[in-house]
């Protein structure tokens, strides 16, 4: 049950950043911010990563850091660049 309020959750955030973002997110995609608070950077993620496990995790921890109010309008991801780069290499 905690899976699908969790699920429900980001499936909102994200909504809300196609529509902030809308003129620069490509169909298939949403952003997240990773980084440090005055550091943040701005990826674009393919939505078929929402479905891996270890993007999964990353959701999770982002769930128990920042709940789900993202003030940037976008998904902000508890990690720094490096850790990014790392979980999104693997997904294939």
């Amino acid at each position: 049950m905690a899976f699908l309020r969790s699920f429900f959750a980001t499936k909102q955030i994200i909504r809300r950043s196609f529509t902030a973002e809308s003129s620069s997110t490509p169909k298939g995609f949403f952003a997240v911010y990773v980084g440090e608070n005055l550091k943040k950077k701005r990826f674009l993620v393919p939505v078929c990563y929402l479905n891996k496990p270890s993007f999964q995790a990353l959701l999770r921890k982002a769930e128990e850091e920042f709940g789900f109010d993202h003030p940037t309008g976008g998904l902000s991801l508890p990690c720094d660049e490096a850790f990014f780069f790392i979980v999104t290499s693997q997904i294939c």
